[in-house]
């Protein structure tokens, strides 16, 4: 496991995450998120393009994106695991716990963060040496989840994705808890941006988001 990632995403504060089908959509809104100062993102393997256009995002990494850490969610099958590694993924998250990717991800000294939404299932990935996990889905858990079990897992960092939006209360609320960062999708990078293009909105939602969480932190 690479420390520098999770540090990484606890610096930053908010990981976002998105698809889109469309590789040059894809490859603006990255470009949005970068320009708003986001350097770890998590695409996500939810659709036919996935794989290809995130090959095109490592492709274009060094070049228009330096510093940049990719990663990839929605990882539900070791072999899924394998291609994206291959592809050149810098970190792996999984809606759920695996043993058959913890495995893929162990042999390959890999980085891998995978989802979890009861106290039996955090056990048992702390158990396995996992001190990194999403909460998922958060819209369902809630802050309230999250206080109610730091107490019983003090080590572990915890992440919650869905749920999340762009208000400063739920991020503020979901930060008392006890999280150590905050996952966005829709709520941040929604479909209708996307559709018509407006990757400005994008950009100054992310700067929004940023913004919210270095004034929560201080």
């Amino acid at each position: 496991m690479n420390e520098l990632i999770f540090s990484s995403i606890k610096l930053q504060g908010v990981l976002p995450l998105y698809f889109h089908e469309n590789k040059n959509t894809t490859l603006q809104v990255m470009k949005a998120l970068y320009n708003a100062g986001i350097r770890v993102v998590e695409y996500t393997n939810r659709g036919a393009n996935a794989l290809d256009n995130f090959k095109a995002l490592i492709d274009r990494k060094e070049q228009e994106f330096p510093g940049l850490l990719l990663g990839i969610g929605t990882i539900k099958t070791k072999e899924d695991a394998g291609k994206y590694l291959d592809a050149g993924a810098d970190f792996l998250i999984s809606p759920c716990y695996s043993e058959e990717i913890k495995k893929v991800v162990f042999d390959r000294n890999a980085t891998w963060i995978p989802g979890c939404m009861t106290p039996t299932e955090i056990n048992n990935a702390e158990q396995k040496g996992i001190h990194f996990i999403k909460l998922f889905p958060g819209n369902l858990l809630g802050p309230s989840f999250m206080s109610a079990i730091k107490d019983l897992f003090p080590e572990m960092d915890c992440m919650p994705t869905g749920g999340v939006d762009l208000s400063e209360e739920n991020i503020r609320e979901w930060y008392a808890s006890g999280v150590c960062a905050v996952g966005m999708g829709s709520k941040l990078i929604s479909k209708k941006l996307m559709e018509s293009e407006d990757f400005a909105t994008i950009q100054s939602l992310t700067v929004q988001a940023l913004g919210i969480v270095r004034s929560i932190k201080k």
